[in-house]
């Protein structure tokens, strides 16, 4: 990688700066599954698993998360408000539900960053490129301050911020463009950093200058083909004058 042909880097935060995608994971999986228990389970109902994370959620504002893993399994239910109680049996009090089983690991557990990706920060703010956090959690900022890694991002844009603007999330690339606007740089001067194949796709769908898929278990093709550039296993794979393994490419 040669930064210097960007001026500015945009990164999700769970399961690229921080292993809190495996907490967010952990809490969704309760979350659905004492969800299935209580409706007593439909004929031929599956758990949720790992794969639903991967192929309904991840990556996703909340919400869309609920709601799209509910149509994989044919349930409906009423939308709800934010302002629904946990208990309630709407889209939004099951995505209340998983916020608060996510807070309480969070705070039980604390988070640290990935040593390869703190040292990719360290790089880039010595050499003075901008950076950003994109994601749709509105947790990102607390998992920031609790792995100690806020003091990197002058510009957060998570669920909150795209609720509040009215602004499209992932994967559309509309909280992508968003942080290139507030850091004051050209989407084509801007790197995408994801793991998730939603966030891939919105970082494809903009004018980005590059799009970096980071591996941490959807798998190399599958981000590949929602339009990843190149894919690593880590962020350290990326550290100017490492002798690191090759990052996989897409097609050109």
């Amino acid at each position: 990688m040669d930064w210097n042909d960007y001026e500015a880097v945009l990164f999700d935060l769970d399961g690229v700066i921080t292993p809190t995608a495996e907490v967010h994971m952990r809490a969704w999986a309760a979350m659905f599954n004492d969800f299935l228990v209580e409706r007593g389970g439909l004929p031929g109902q599956d758990p949720y698993t790992d794969q639903d994370y991967f192929d309904h959620v991840d990556g996703k504002p909340r919400y869309d998360g609920v709601r799209d893993f509910l149509a994989s399994r044919g349930i409906e239910l009423p939308e709800g408000t934010p302002d629904d109680d946990p208990s309630a049996l709407t889209v939004c009090g099951l995505g209340n539900r998983k916020n608060d089983a996510f807070a309480q690991v969070l705070r039980a557990e604390g988070v640290v960053a990935y040593p390869g990706s703190v040292a990719l920060l360290d790089q880039l703010q010595a050499a003075g490129t901008k950076m950003a956090i994109v994601s749709s959690s509105k947790n990102a900022p607390d998992v920031l301050l609790a792995a100690g890694v806020a003091h990197y991002f002058p510009v957060v844009v998570h669920g909150g911020v795209a609720a509040e603007r009215g602004i499209a999330g992932k994967p559309a690339p509309d909280t992508y463009q968003e942080a290139a606007r507030e850091l004051g740089v050209p989407e084509h001067t801007a790197v995408v950093v994801e793991d998730a194949t939603s966030g891939v796709a919105a970082g494809a769908a903009g004018d980005f200058g590059l799009v970096i898929g980071v591996d941490r278990g959807v798998g190399v093709e599958a981000l590949l083909a929602a339009g990843a550039d190149v894919v690593v296993a880590d962020l350290g794979e990326l550290l100017s004058g490492t002798t690191q393994d090759t990052p996989q490419e897409g097609p050109a």
